[in-house]
This record gives structure tokens, sequence and C-alpha cells, in this order.
């Protein structure tokens, strides 16, 4: 179905507007897409890059990638590749020819045109926690299945952050909804609850199928302008080693035609899926995300991709994953070295091991989001909320996180570094000469209200101060804004007559029984 020509009500209110305003709860910064201004950490030499590419590609040449998908053995037939069983090898040329074909900056525009994205160049765009299975808040102080409403209040603060760029994943899967449906459900409170760029599961036709369709329905579009450009985005990952398995294919091939927006980001971690050492274990990460961008290209010459990174090291004690350590940070800047080699636009993530919010989830995470920057990233994703390696879900850390990715916009905004008469500030200098202080000059009282970086979060009072106003810490804090965002909250306009056809796509496909659970 198409967009139809009747007149549109609207409905929504406060948080919809957003654009407008910084915030009722919090003064926060304004929507904007950010521009990294640093030259990018590069921690290879020139030799050093050409050694991971020529790896990488003697990794698809000589060793091949399994595609667990028929359809998909049978393109890369087609191109030319070798096939034997459901390995596939590549020779480079053809990668590089394809992998050449990948646009190197794209944008997605989702139902609210305000809130489109650009991937590549220079920008940097954060994303909500995606995919944990598991919930923790202060109130609850316990881990829990995550529900429907649990995920529903996290999307809500993904819509009032104006420093969250797009709706990544379910931000805690609901559990409580059978796994038939839930795609449906989530889709359905994603695209009403929030206007930004959203997300397909590759987990068979139905759910990337039904995800396009109501992503088509909630833009008014017709099937040809959902497909003329970006309006949402997959991500796949390998099953690494060497792997990629059945039903994500399946949605990476059924996106790359329809046009749509493809991310693959390889889940290798070094010492277990991964070779031990950084430079295998990057090796092994491209060749993995490349053979799949060149599936993409070569079914659809152009499509926009993005290589991911998710390349860390593991706890050899243990075996469990560990995250924002000083290897994780280098495999990401190594990996951001390596896709400006190749010309794509980089994903990586704000992640951590912690399993509360507490001093070691800042740490770690505010490493992962540094080496993001560090790195040239150009889509971060779990920026904010995610705890246990991915498997809890908590609003406090989301709330926290977006403190950080508030400072890191801040940092990045050119008037900080500005060398203007003004900015150089000669005259007050002389104003004040060799005794006093610049607190009373007019240069001062033009510029303190906005002069810094003001904190939505952080409590800037000395212990006194802050004992006497009830000594509270900083989730305790995160914990008040979470319920007073949800208490003023209201979910951004849509088209009464949208929304009664999205609600009937979903109970249509709810009746039809939605997806298999088998994939």
């Amino acid at each position: 179905m198409g967009s139809t020509g009747r007149t549109r009500k609207r409905h929504g209110g406060r948080a919809g507007n957003a654009l407008r305003r910084g915030g009722d709860v919090i003064s926060q910064m304004p929507w904007r897409i950010p521009v990294n201004l640093d030259a990018p950490t590069e921690p290879l030499t020139q030799d050093g890059v050409l050694a991971i590419h020529d790896t990488a590609m003697r990794i698809l040449e000589e060793l091949g990638m399994q595609f667990l998908n028929p359809e998909a053995v049978d393109i890369l037939r087609k191109a030319g590749c070798t096939i034997e069983g459901e390995t596939v090898r590549m020779g480079r040329d053809f990668v590089m020819e394809m992998v050449g074909k990948a646009p190197e900056q794209f944008t997605i525009t989702p139902r609210n045109p305000e809130r489109e994205i650009t991937l590549g160049g220079g920008h940097i765009l954060f994303g909500n926690v995606s995919s944990p299975p598991n919930y923790w808040d202060l109130s609850l102080g316990r881990k829990v299945p995550g529900t429907r409403e649990m995920c529903a209040n996290l999307l809500r603060l993904t819509q009032y952050f104006n420093c969250i760029h797009f709706a990544g994943g379910y931000p805690v899967e609901p559990v409580d909804v059978h796994a038939s449906v839930r795609h449906l459900d989530v889709l359905f409170d994603k695209l009403t609850l929030t206007d930004k760029v959203p997300h397909a599961y590759s987990l068979g036709r139905e759910r990337v199928e039904d995800v396009m369709e109501m992503v088509r329905i909630a833009g008014g579009l017709t099937h040809e302008e959902f497909e003329a450009k970006p309006r949402m985005y997959t991500n796949i990952n390998s099953t690494s080693p060497l792997k990629h398995d059945f039903p994500m294919l399946d949605g990476w091939m059924r996106c790359a035609r329809r046009g749509q927006g493809c991310v693959v980001t390889p889940f290798t971690l070094a010492g277990a899926m991964a070779p031990v050492t950084m430079a295998g274990a990057v090796a092994q990460s491209l060749a993995e995300g490349l053979s799949a961008i060149a599936l993409a290209q070569y079914i659809n010459p152009g499509v926009p991709c993005v290589i991911g990174t998710f390349t860390s090291n593991v706890d050899m004690k243990s075996g469990a994953p560990a995250f924002g350590t000083p290897e994780y940070m280098r495999a990401t800047q190594m990996t951001g070295q390596m896709a400006r080699f190749y010309g794509l636009p980089l994903r990586s993530s704000g992640s951590c091991a912690a399993n509360v919010p507490d001093g070691q989830a800042m740490w770690e995470t505010s490493n992962s989001l540094w080496a993001a920057v560090q790195s040239g990233t150009n889509m971060v994703y779990h920026a904010a909320g995610w705890l246990e390696g991915g498997l809890i879900a908590s609003p406090e850390k989301f709330i926290m996180d977006c403190e950080i990715l508030q400072q890191i916009q801040r940092y990045m905004e050119p008037e900080v570094c500005a060398t203007s008469p003004s900015d150089l500030a000669f005259d007050a200098i002389a104003e004040v000469g060799h005794d006093g202080h610049f607190f009373g000059v007019q240069h001062t009282q033009d510029r303190y209200t906005t002069a810094f970086y003001q904190p939505f979060l952080s409590d800037w009072k000395n212990f006194e101060a802050w004992e006497s106003a009830g000594a509270a810490w900083t989730p305790e804090r995160a914990n008040q804004v979470y319920h007073s965002i949800l208490d003023d909250f209201e979910p951004p306009p849509m088209d009464i007559a949208v929304r009664e056809e999205l609600e009937a796509f979903v109970t249509r496909r709810r009746a039809e029984g939605g997806a298999p659970t088998d994939y």
C-alpha cells in the first residue's frame, strides 16, 4: 500500500517537538549531527596497513568464508568465486572491485526528515543499547528478564535525548512477547515512540520484510519512495571464525536489494573466536566483514554499507568477554585506519563488562567511546545503556552515558577552539592586567552562560553541600532523572491515518502467525 490522499490528523506533544525544546526535565544540548574535528589516531604504519590488508585477502582467497545460505552461495558462484560446498573463496581483485562500489558517505532518512543522519566523512552518530535479554534498574535492585514495558521505556529515553541519533535494535529483549510476533510489537513501539532512524534484525525473511513494510507505512511512503533512498538499516554479525549464517545473510540480501543501510560487524573476541593478537584478530574481522559487503555490492552496486568492529579480548582466566580494555581501544583504532583504507564508513560500540552502573562501567564505557572518537568511527552502537557485556540494559546507565555523549559533542564544537580576536581576548587580558580576576570583566559577563559545558547529571557541589542536599550518588541521581523523563514524556507526532494503517498491519501479521521461531 502506498501513501493515501486522505487528510492527516496529528497527535503527539512535547517529546515529539524535541528539536524545538531542549527538554523540560533537564537542560540538554540541541539535536545536531556532530562532526569529529580531530585527526584520527592511526597506530599502524603504512606497511602495517598493507600487511593486515594482505592477511585479510589471503584469508578470503586461501581459506574462504562459509556462507551458510544456498542463495548467497549461488550468487557468489555466478560472480566467479570458487565454491566448495558452503565455503566460498574470493579473489582480492573481486573483493576490492566490489568494496570500491560502496559509497564513502550516505544518509538515512526516517519518518521525521529533520532526524536524517549522515554516515561517513567526519560525522559521528550515537545509538541506544541494543539486544540485551536482561534489565536492571536501581528501583528493582536486581537483574530481571526484559519486558515490553521496559523496552518501551528505554525507547522513550532514545527519543528524549538529543545526543542519541538512531534507534538500534530492541533496547532490551521483551521476553514477555512471543518471539514470533516480538518484532511487530517492538517496531510498532519504536515507530510510534520515536521518530529517529530505525533498525531491523536480519533474523529470517518475515522479520526483515515486516519491518521494511512498517517503516514504509510509518513514513507515508510508496514502495518507490521507500526504495529511492535509505530509510532504515540492518546490522548483521558474522559467526566467527569465518562463517555467515543463514538468517542474517537472508536479511542482509533483502535490505541490499531494496537499497537500505547494511552494517556488518564481526564479533571477534581475541583469544577465543579470533587470534590472540590484535593484528590477527583485526585481519580476520576485516575478512569476515568485507566478504559480506562484496556480496551486497554484487547484488546492488552502490548500496550503502558500513564495516563494523567488535574486536575485543577475553579474560584468559575465565573466558568472559572484556570491553573498554587497552586492546579493545587499539583494535578499534586499527580497524578505523583500515576502514579509511577501504573507503568505508565505520561502526564501533560503547561497551563495558561491568554488571551495574558503577565506576568500572563508566571508565570502560568512556574508554570505548573515546576509542570511537579516536578511530574516526561514524556510527557508535550501544552508546547508552549497556552493561554486563551486552547482557543487561539499564536506564541509569543510559542516562549516565548520555552525560558522556554530551561532553563528547561539546568537545567537538568548533567554537571551543575558535581563534577570532574576540576569542583570543587580548583586550580582556589587558583590562585585568597583572592583578585582579576575570569574573567581573564584560568579556566574561557576555559569555559566562554558554562558555563551558553544563552537566545535567554530574554534581559539582563540594562535599558538605552535596551531603546536605541528600548525598545522592550518581546512579541515584540518574534514577531520579529517568523517572522524571518518563513522567514528562509524550510521543512524537504521527498522522492518525498512518498510525491506524500501522496498527492494521500489525494486527494482520499477528493473526497470520508472525515469523517462525526457528529462523
